[in-house]
């Protein structure tokens, strides 16, 4: 398995989230809409431990993998946690503000993608 695809961070890291009960979550394939990534990933959690939990299991799933220390953002608040591994971001966000923030929408041009994970 070849780590530094981008197809292969986005499943790994869609397995970790859903193994920690992460909510409604999105894939956008934006590498066709914008040059900062070629995938978000976007999950709610139901609390701040919560979203510290789903991200710790994505980093730790990528990272056994073979994933280089993502850019981490937003850890101590944990109201919106980013975690950037270069090709692929993800949002972990709170109810609320992923509502507020709405990036589904602000990306609307990317398409969404389904994993197998979530099939």
């Amino acid at each position: 398995m070849l780590i530094n695809e981008p197809n292969v961070l986005v499943q790994l890291a869609v397995e970790a989230a859903e193994g920690k009960k992460a909510l409604d979550i999105t894939v956008l394939n934006i590498g066709e809409v914008s040059v900062v990534a070629d995938f978000f990933i976007i999950c709610s959690s139901r609390s701040t431990v919560h979203a510290r939990a789903i991200a710790d299991a994505i980093e730790e799933n990528l990272q056994q993998h073979g994933a280089d220390q993502p850019r981490r953002e937003g850890f101590k608040t944990a109201q919106w946690v980013l975690l950037d591994f270069g090709s692929v971001v993800i949002h972990i966000f709170q109810e609320e503000q992923r509502h507020f923030y709405n990036l589904e929408h602000l990306w609307g041009d990317a398409q969404v993608v389904k994993t197998s994970a979530s099939m």
